[in-house]
């Protein structure tokens, strides 16, 4: 019997965790009517929840001792570092990443297990059609964000593509392999490369409870995709630089034309003091896009972990 891992990061999830498990363990019921080949594991990581999401995962996991285990943080280290726990501790043939909120469908399963079995793909991925449930303003600046960093980025990161993929043991090896702190999950997958596939589905309103996910969140994510998996930001600010310089230029030749020509200076402080303020103003934004560069490279050097595990059953 195959086993399949299950990585499911929760942060204040208490009420979606036993529909997340009945909704799966229905599946696999389900798939394994005809032949018993599939054993799920399911890999719950409390990432320094403030309910009752640890106590639920102990009882589940008190009552599905064989199939159920829980990694719990010692604080709040965030989403990626729950799915890099979660590999670290799958054990499955294959692996895959979900959602306990059930926006994830876990009916997508059996077909995501056949694709790499009779087809030879290392990793199914999945693409939502539509995002109901989000705000339109949300939702447009998800799917530009996916544009640019797709745009910019050294390897393809498909559009509207979710975290939830599965994954054979191979694949999850090769992303277990790569050190690095700041992560961004949908671009490491990429970036690894392996044979991947995608399947579309229709997005899904949440089992319970409401997003964690603010959009200035999701814009630090956004950043944090950007810096790790392009240089475009520092080629922006060089191309900045540069065309600053030759207006300096022109500028400078116009000042000393009109000196010979027309002769003296008219009092212009007002475009003097704007201009100031326009260049110092670029000059900070360049800075900034160096210092976020900077700041990823500090906190790579200091080499801690990506995350405490307090408890673990």
């Amino acid at each position: 019997m195959r086993t399949i891992s299950l990585i499911v990061p929760c942060y204040n999830e208490e009420e979606s965790i036993m529909l997340f498990y009945d909704a799966v363990a229905k599946v696999f019921s389900e798939m394994n009517q005809t032949s018993d080949r599939y054993q799920p594991e399911y890999l719950f990581v409390n990432d320094g929840s403030s309910d009752k999401t640890l106590q639920v995962l102990k009882t589940l996991q008190a009552e599905h001792k064989d199939i159920v285990h829980y990694l719990s943080f010692s604080r709040n280290f965030g989403k990626e570092s729950a799915l890099a726990a979660g590999l670290d501790a799958a054990t499955g043939d294959l692996v895959a990443v979900m959602d306990v909120d059930l926006q994830d469908p876990p009916e997508l399963l059996p077909q995501m297990i056949n694709l790499i079995e009779t087809e030879d793909y290392d990793c199914v991925g999945t693409i939502q059609k539509q995002r109901r449930g989000q705000g339109r303003v949300r939702a447009f600046l998800s799917s530009q964000f996916y544009k640019v960093i797709d745009a910019i980025s050294q390897v393809h990161i498909e559009p509207n593509a979710r975290d939830y993929r599965l994954m054979t043991r191979e694949m999850v090896d090769s992303v277990r392999s790569l050190p690095e702190y700041n992560r961004f999950s949908k671009g490491i997958f990429a970036w690894v490369g392996y044979k991947t596939t995608y399947l579309e589905y229709e997005s899904q309103p949440r089992a319970a409870g409401e997003t964690h996910w603010s959009i200035m969140q999701l814009f630090n994510y956004a950043i944090e995709g950007i810096i790790d998996f392009s240089d475009a930001p520092l080629k922006i600010a060089t191309w900045i630089g540069g065309l600053s310089f030759v207006l300096a230029i022109f500028g400078l030749i116009f000042v000393v034309v009109r000196a010979l020509t027309v002769g003296g200076s008219v009092a212009g402080w007002p475009s003097m003091v704007t201009i100031m303020l326009l260049l110092g103003g670029i000059q900070l934004f360049c800075l900034g896009i160096l210092g976020q560069y900077i700041s990823k490279i500090y906190l790579e050097s200091k080499h801690r972990p990506k995350y405490i595990i307090k408890e673990q059953k």
